[in-house]
């Protein structure tokens, strides 16, 4: 019993880069707490102490429903479209040699380097009405800017960098030879990528889509630019919660912001508990 104790204790006393267990993480808590938990505890006390019949009916107010469905619905469908597209690019930055393959990878990262302004200046500029593609799109009968269609454009812009990033280390790592091999056992291309391939990249898929859902749930700058911001049409969560600010309506804006955190929060745990399933089912197989 003695030999066995010291054993789980000696477990904590390791060397490690950083010396002593306790204190690594008193200060990854501490700084946890600091930078995360205390800000996002206050919020949601705040929206809390205007009492429940209140917060309510702020929450349920139409407008608010109308901005928190464009927001989030909005933020699936970018993240859905992320992960077909950033999963093939992946794929030809990693798999092909090219003529502006380097070129192409940095172009990537784009998104990450420009100011959110910018980009939502440069997205208006072009599917605008009067802009080239989207005067072209006018000419067969529909919009793009100042719709629910240009909210999901630029997130898709602003989201894509976080699947190919993701992605693109694992399919690094894959062998060229566990696809040769099950050509060679007569595997036709369609089941070599969903029997061989896929499983391999599932985890990095689905930690992608859950980073490019969760930045485009918040996004603001590169989206008020294209979305007209128009109240019931699309208008955005986030742009509602400065509204309300600038309206010096502080109920009003803890309220929607603590109904996205509890929405976004809720959506991510059950990402990571599907993520954390696929992952113990793979390695049990």
């Amino acid at each position: 019993m003695a030999s066995s104790s010291h054993s789980h204790a000696g477990a904590f006393r390791e060397p490690s880069v950083i010396p002593g267990f306790g204190l690594a993480l008193g200060f990854a808590v501490s700084a946890l707490s600091l930078v995360v938990l205390i800000p996002l505890a206050a919020l949601v006390l705040r929206a809390l102490s205007i009492g429940p019949a209140e917060f309510i009916r702020i929450a349920t107010d139409a407008r608010v429903l109308a901005a928190l469905k464009l927001s989030f619905g909005a933020a699936l469908i970018a993240a859905a479209v992320n992960v077909v597209f950033g999963v093939l690019v992946a794929w030809v930055l990693v798999r092909y040699q090219f003529p502006g393959r380097r070129l192409l990878d940095a172009i990537v990262d784009l998104p990450f380097a420009l100011p959110t302004a910018v980009a939502g200046i440069a997205l208006a500029g072009i599917y605008a009405p009067n802009g080239p593609v989207g005067e072209l799109a006018g000419l067969f009968g529909f919009k793009v800017a100042f719709t629910p269609l240009g909210v999901v454009l630029a997130l898709i812009f602003i989201g894509l960098p976080f699947v190919v990033r993701t992605v693109q280390p694992v399919l690094e790592e894959i062998e060229r030879d566990i696809e040769e091999a099950a050509a060679l056992l007569g595997a036709s291309r369609l089941r070599t990528i969903f029997q061989v391939i896929l499983p391999h990249i599932y985890p990095a898929v689905l930690t992608g889509f859950a980073l490019a859902f969760a930045r485009a749930v918040g996004e603001y700058g590169s989206v008020i630019f294209i979305a007209g911001n128009i109240p019931m049409v699309s208008e955005i969560a986030p742009l509602l919660i400065v509204i309300k600010l600038e309206e010096f309506d502080y109920s009003g804006a803890t309220v929607i912001a603590s109904v996205m955190l509890a929405l976004a929060f809720a959506m991510l745990f059950v990402m990571n508990g599907v993520q954390a399933w696929q992952r113990k089912r793979l390695g049990n197989v």
